[in-house]
């Protein structure tokens, strides 16, 4: 069980009780600490924070508009947001990168996600392969630059990363150069000599530490040590969705000092965000995260959704969105942002596994039947057609026909509910989800 899940577990006990006394109090945190060591959270950070949780908890007046709920929701939301650091602001002009890591921290990967992510804000992006001591690293760095689309300078013979950083320099003209350097299993004194001259020769505006959230506490350690011999700028913690140690490395790295600046939620190269504690905590809180939804849901173009209100909604309207859906993400991250973290993952590789089965249903349809889904319901032969050709069952076309046709319904009355259509757009403008007495999310 990870920390969100044992945190949320925690949190619901609380909620059906009328009051709460000092003892209840005292257990609730001794519950708490248990929780955030076992995610390997440094010790004495927890009883820090478990005293600031404790005084706040009893304090009567900030009790007096919220319930017993809110007040201890509130209380333990605002101290984890403290304990996992400042929301981190990128900078988005011209300027340069050097990116630092030991050896499995995802270092290369990461710098992939950084370029991808930099020209998704419209900056022209270069990417020096610079790592002269790992043999694949330059070929996997160059892979990972076709994959985001942008330049990439290297030199597969050249040993020496100063000479290559001179290279690139002469010949970049993007907005953004990221420097790829070496790792080691272990920070030592030649890496610290290597990245000093790396940073000068570059002049970096920008120096990123790689770490593995799966390191824990180790990485506010880390983080100490890179800093002695080059100023990072910003860590950027990876493997965080797979790992129970996530708090703990978060954790560590803010009380080192160090801004967390990015982190890597999957393996796919958009699977990268800038980090913001509000969002972290209340994800392990089950907050719905309407704001993360509303870009995610501007990511992939507001146009997808506008059709939904102005045409007729057909099989292929449908399809439109369907796939426009899918560039959010995998439908448990999605869930995760309405507040639906604890939904069962077989519940959802379930729901998954039936958007598939509706996708292959809708691409063995004629043009007309997606324009007009009466044509299948009054004809069996139609029905067994696509169903042949999807390689489902007839029961299993009926099914999506009966699903399509409440959605149908469903769009219908949304569009002539005036007042539920208010709430909603006021809701995306603000890009805000309020309980009373809740900060925003």
């Amino acid at each position: 069980m990870d920390l969100g899940q044992r945190l949320r577990e925690l949190l619901k006990k609380i909620s059906g009780k009328p009051y709460m006394d000092e003892a209840e109090v005292k257990l609730l945190i001794k519950e708490i600490q248990k929780i955030l060591i076992s995610s390997d959270v440094n010790i004495k950070l927890v009883f820090e924070l478990s005293k600031r949780i404790e005084k706040n908890t009893l304090d009567k007046e900030k009790m007096k508009e919220l319930s017993l709920k809110e007040h201890v929701l509130k209380v333990v939301y605002d101290e984890l947001v403290n304990l996992m650091g400042a929301e981190y602001a990128p900078r988005l002009d011209k300027h340069k990168i050097l990116v630092c890591g030991l050896f499995g921290s995802g270092k290369t990967t990461s710098i992939g996600k950084l370029a991808y992510f930099y020209k998704t804000k419209g900056l022209s992006v270069g990417v020096v392969g610079a790592d002269c001591d790992r043999p694949a690293a330059k070929e996997q760095l160059g892979q990972l630059a076709k994959q985001a689309q942008v330049e990439y300078y290297t030199n597969y013979e050249e040993k020496n990363p100063i000479k290559i950083i001179e290279d690139a320099m002469s010949k970049s003209k993007e907005d953004v150069l990221i420097v790829d350097s070496a790792g080691r299993s272990a920070f030592d004194s030649n890496l610290s000599e290597e990245l000093k001259k790396m940073n000068e020769k570059l002049k970096s505006e920008e120096v990123y530490l790689v770490v593995s959230a799966d390191i824990g506490q180790i990485a506010g350690a880390q983080s100490e040590s890179f800093k002695s011999a080059v100023p990072i700028s910003g860590v950027i913690v990876t493997k965080l969705e797979g790992s129970g140690k996530g708090g703990g490395a978060l954790s560590a790295v803010a009380a080192s000092g160090a801004k967390i600046a990015f982190v890597g939620t999957g393996e796919k190269i958009k699977d990268f965000e800038i980090y913001n504690s509000e969002r972290f905590v209340g994800k392990l809180l089950g907050m719905p995260d309407i704001k993360g939804l509303i870009e995610k849901i501007q990511e992939i173009g507001e146009q997808d959704l506008s059709k939904l209100q102005s045409d007729k909604f057909t099989i292929k309207l449908f399809y439109e969105q369907l796939k426009a859906a899918k560039k959010m993400g995998p439908l448990g991250n999605v869930l995760g942002m309405i507040g639906m973290s604890d939904v069962p993952k077989e519940m959802v590789a379930q729901s998954e596994g039936k958007l598939k089965k509706y996708e292959a249903m809708i691409n063995s349809m004629t043009e007309a039947e997606k324009e007009d889904a009466l044509l299948l319901r009054k004809n069996i032969k139609r029905i067994e057609r696509v169903a042949n050709g999807s390689g489902c069952s007839v029961n299993e076309v009926r099914e999506f026909l009966s699903q399509f046709e409440k959605m149908d319904k469903m769009l219908n009355k949304f569009k002539n509910d005036r007042g539920m259509r208010k709430k909603i757009e006021k809701m995306m403008q603000d890009g805000k989800f309020n309980l009373p007495g809740m900060p925003g999310i």
